[in-house]
């Protein structure tokens, strides 16, 4: 995908654009945007974002079970 979707015929005038173009790409772009059947088809950002809810209210709860 991030071949295809990001780099398809451009240059980069040195590694470390290069790198920071991926890191940018990832975060802004796969992370916060694109979605996943893996995950439902959420975007990682908010699954993660529903996970740690999920989480939170199970832990409340037990402690106030206990």
């Amino acid at each position: 995908s991030l071949k295809n979707e990001m780099f398809h015929r451009q240059r980069f005038a040195t590694r470390a654009r290069a790198r920071l173009a991926v890191a940018e790409y990832i975060e802004v772009f796969y992370n916060r945007k694109r979605r996943h059947s893996a995950l439902g088809y959420e975007v990682p950002a908010r699954a993660m974002e529903s996970f740690f809810d999920r989480t939170e209210t199970e832990s409340s709860a037990a402690d106030r079970a206990a």
